[in-house]
């Protein structure tokens, strides 16, 4: 596994939160970011570009994150890049119910983008972190 996280797929169907996020991420945090506006575009993109994470919106018209994710877990080219999803749906059993489902965690909207590189990254080592414990 890669140990720095240098490349991030942001799936938002929101085109004012994909510019801030691309701000934030690519501007701040200088991650290599690559925009989706569907989840669908997800599927076609995520494959060939090979994030090391996966920032997805929750609530997307047509198909929504959840059923995206689900889709990529499918896919062996991306099923083990890890997703954090972005919501405002964030209720204790909502979040609970996203991380029972595999997501590496959450970001609640609306987000600091200022703060949004560094809380990804604390996520990305978190994530390191519980990998190695359990790996």
């Amino acid at each position: 596994m890669q140990q720095q996280l240098k490349r991030i797929t942001y799936v938002e169907d929101d085109p004012d939160i994909r510019a801030i996020a691309e701000l934030a991420l690519g501007s701040l945090g200088g991650f290599a970011i690559d925009l989706c506006a569907s989840g669908q575009e997800a599927l076609e993109k995520v494959p060939q570009f090979a994030p090391d994470l996966i920032l997805m919106d929750v609530m997307m018209p047509g198909m929504d994150g959840t059923e995206t994710f689900e889709k990529l877990k499918k896919d062996p080219a991306s099923a083990n890049i890890p997703v954090v999803f972005l919501t405002a749906k964030a209720q204790r059993h909502e979040v609970k119910e996203y991380r029972d489902n595999g997501a590496i965690d959450v970001i609640i909207k609306p987000f600091d983008p200022i703060e949004l590189p560094y809380k990804v990254s604390c996520i990305w080592q978190n994530y390191l972190g519980e990998e190695r414990a359990t790996g």
